[in-house]
C-alpha cells in the first residue's frame, strides 16, 4: 500500500494586469497556496487554493507547521481518516478560513495522487455521472475604469457568441438606477434565452436595501442573485429568498457541512456555490453535495474551474462550472501547464490521470514569494 513520503508547499503571488473591482473591494494581485504530496511509489498529487489578495503565507504556515506532518508515513488511500486527522488537529486554530483552505488543498492533492496512481482521470476515479463535457457559464462583468453599460453588454454578448449559454456579471457597487442600467444592457445584449447570473459579492447588510436592487432586476429574469449578504448572515439570505422570485445562491466561502446544513435548513439558498478549495477539500465537497441532493438543492461550484469540472462531472445534482475565459481575474491559469478546452460553451473534461495538469515550475518560480527557494519540503 503506498504511503505518503513528503509534502511540498509554496505561495505564489500573481499580479492582475488591470486593477479590478467588485461590489465591496478592489484587487490588484492574487495569492495562491500550492502543495505537492508525494507517495513512496513516486506518484505526486497537487492541490491549491486562492489564499486572498494578500496573506498567502497564512495557508503555508498551516500546512507547514500544523498539518503536513500528520500525513507523512500514512497510507494515501486512507482519505477519510486523514481528513478527520487534519480537522481534529486544527480544532483550536481553524474550522474555517486559512486553516480550512490548507486542509482543502492537502485533501485535493490526496485525491489527485490516488487517481494518478490508478491512471484514471479524477472524474472517473470519483465515479462519473458524465464523461465527456460539463456545462459552464462565462464569468466576468467586473467593474473597470471607463467600462460603460454598453461595454459590459458587449462583453456579455461576446461570451454568448463564443458558445456560452450562461453568463455572469458583477452587481451592487453602484446606485440602484445605475445597476439597473447595467443589468438591462447585459440582458439586451445576450437576448432572452441565455441565463444571466448576478453576483453581489456581499454588497448589502439588510433586506430592504437588497430589495431596492432586486425589484428593479426581476423583469430582466436573472438566473440567480449571488452572495447578497455577508457569508454568516444566513437569516438575511433566508428572508430575502422568501421575498423575491430571484433564486438566491451562496456558499463560495462557506466551510464544512455544518454551515451548509444550517443554510439549507433555513432556506437561505437554492443553489450552493461550495468551493472544494475552501470548504474542506474534495472529501468535504462531496459530503456537502450529497447532503444538498437530499434537500433538492443544486450545486454550482465557485471559482477554480480546473478543480471543479471533474467534481461536477461526478455529481448528479451539480449543474454549472464557473469558467473564466481569460486570465485577467482568475490568473491561476498562469501557474499550470494544461488549460481546459471549451466546446460549444461546455468544458471538455481532461482524460489524463488525476486532475490532468501540473504546476508550471518556471511560472511558479517567477511568482513565488520566496524567489530563492519557492518550495518548502516537509518529510
Amino acid at each position: 500500500m503506498p504511503k505518503i513520503q513528503s509534502v511540498s508547499v509554496c505561495v505564489a503571488r500573481v499580479p492582475l494586469d488591470t486593477v479590478t473591482s467588485f461590489a465591496t473591494r478592489t484587487v490588484s494581485a492574487r495569492d495562491y497556496c500550492l502543495v505537492k504530496v508525494r507517495s513512496t511509489d513516486g506518484v505526486e498529487g497537487i492541490g491549491f487554493c486562492y489564499a486572498g489578495s494578500a496573506g498567502g503565507d497564512l495557508c503555508k504556515v498551516a500546512v507547514e507547521e500544523l498539518l503536513a506532518k500528520k500525513l507523512i508515513g500514512q497510507e494515501s488511500l486512507r482519505v477519510e481518516g486523514l481528513w478527520q486527522d487534519l480537522y481534529q488537529e486544527s480544532l483550536l486554530q481553524g474550522r474555517a478560513g486559512s486553516v480550512m483552505r490548507a486542509i482543502s488543498i492537502l485533501d485535493t492533492a490526496l485525491w489527485d495522487l490516488n487517481a494518478r496512481a490508478t491512471k484514471l482521470p479524477l472524474h472517473l476515479y470519483l465515479g462519473a455521472h458524465v464523461t465527456g463535457t460539463v456545462p459552464a457559464y462565462a464569468s466576468g462583468g467586473y467593474y473597470l475604469a471607463g467600462k460603460t453599460a454598453k461595454k459590459l453588454g458587449d462583453e456579455m454578448a461576446g461570451y454568448v457568441k463564443a458558445g456560452f449559454k450562461a453568463v455572469k456579471m458583477k452587481v451592487g457597487r453602484l446606485s440602484p438606477a445605475e445597476e439597473e442600467a447595467r443589468v438591462r444592457a447585459a440582458r439586451d445584449a445576450i437576448g432572452p434565452n441565455v441565463h444571466l447570473m448576478l453576483d453581489a459579492n456581499n454588497a448589502w447588510s439588510d433586506v430592504p436595501t437588497a430589495l431596492q436592487y432586486l425589484r428593479r432586476w426581476e423583469k430582466y429574469d436573472p438566473y440567480w442573485i449571488e452572495e447578497p449578504f455577508g457569508p454568516d448572515e444566513i437569516d438575511l439570505h433566508a428572508r430575502l429568498a422568501a421575498l423575491t422570485p430571484i433564486v438566491v445562491a451562496t456558499g463560495e466561502i462557506a466551510y464544512g457541512r455544518w454551515y451548509h446544513k444550517e443554510l439549507m435548513d433555513k432556506g437561505g439558498a437554492e443553489i450552493l456555490q461550495t468551493d472544494a478549495c475552501v470548504c474542506g477539500g474534495i472529501t468535504e465537497w462531496r459530503r456537502i453535495a450529497a447532503m444538498a441532493a437530499g434537500y433538492g438543492v443544486t450545486v454550482c461550484p465557485h471559482w477554480f474551474h480546473d478543480a471543479h469540472a471533474p467534481l461536477v462531472a461526478a455529481t448528479p445534482n451539480a449543474r454549472y462550472v464557473e469558467f473564466f475565459p481569460d486570465d485577467q481575474v482568475l490568473n491561476f491559469r498562469r501557474l499550470i501547464d494544461n488549460q481546459l478546452k471549451v466546446k460549444n460553451g461546455d468544458l471538455v473534461l481532461r482524460q489524463t490521470p488525476g486532475l490532468g495538469f501540473n504546476f508550471d515550475e518556471k511560472a511558479v518560480r517567477k511568482y513565488a514569494l520566496n524567489e530563492v527557494k519557492p518550495w518548502t519540503l516537509i518529510k
